[in-house]
């Protein structure tokens, strides 16, 4: 479904992704790991087209995406949950929703039946303001907002970063949920022990190169991975 080769990206002088390449088959999960600052937000941002790649090819379903503006990656079925969430604040959570499905606001009613269904929750909080939510809350509307423009391919950004270890649990159910639904997931995350239990594949990004890919339980079995990042 998606593939990158060779992507390099970064922020004026300063170069965060150097040669990067991964693909994500449909209906996988497929998480980046890595410490901070490893680049993992960089490369979704390139992928959505946040920011524009300075080297490398992106294709979503055999389309190149290099030279396409972001709205017209939303039209292709990628849909990106930002790190920190990016709420609406002063707006209500099913305003929220209503902005995820401004481009096909005639499945808004079908689309947040079904988001209602995985986030009840949301549903008891749907007049109430965004900005107002607890931290999980707002995870759990920043992902349904995403869910509401139909995306084939959900990317995730540190969707457990702040919250309070019981929030965490619930939001990889969540996550786990949602792959079981059929979606495809690109998720990076600083919480290596968590994603590798959801995931069907890894990459180990560091310094923004790849260092290791493969099935999640193998990295996770591995020395490097257990001594660097599980503390093991």
């Amino acid at each position: 479904m998606l593939t990158v080769s060779g992507l390099s990206a970064g922020y004026g002088s300063f170069q965060a992704l150097f040669g990067v390449s991964l693909e994500v088959r449909a209906g996988e999960a497929v998480a980046v790991i890595g410490p901070n600052g490893a680049g993992k937000t960089t490369l979704l941002r390139a992928i959505s087209k946040l920011i524009e790649p300075s080297a490398g090819e992106i294709t979503m379903e055999g389309t190149r995406l290099n030279e396409r503006p972001a709205h017209e990656v939303i039209s292709l079925g990628i849909a990106h949950v930002p790190e920190n969430r990016r709420l609406f604040p002063r707006l209500t959570v099913e305003e929220n929703l209503r902005m995820g499905a401004f481009s096909s606001r005639q499945k808004f009613p079908e689309r947040l039946r079904f988001v209602y269904s995985l986030f009840p929750r949301l549903q008891e909080r749907r007049t109430q303001l965004a900005g107002t939510l607890s931290g999980g809350e707002q995870q759990m509307c920043a992902i349904a907002r995403a869910l509401m423009s139909g995306p084939k391919l959900l990317l995730l950004d540190e969707p457990s970063a702040g919250l309070a270890p019981v929030v965490v649990q619930s939001i990889f159910a969540l996550v786990k949920r949602i792959c079981a639904e059929g979606y495809t997931v690109l998720i990076v995350e600083q919480n290596v022990q968590q994603v590798l239990k959801v995931a069907d594949r890894a990459y180990l990004l560091e310094t923004g190169r790849i260092r290791s890919s493969g099935a999640a339980a193998t990295l996770a079995a591995s020395g490097e991975i257990q001594r660097s990042y599980l503390g093991l």
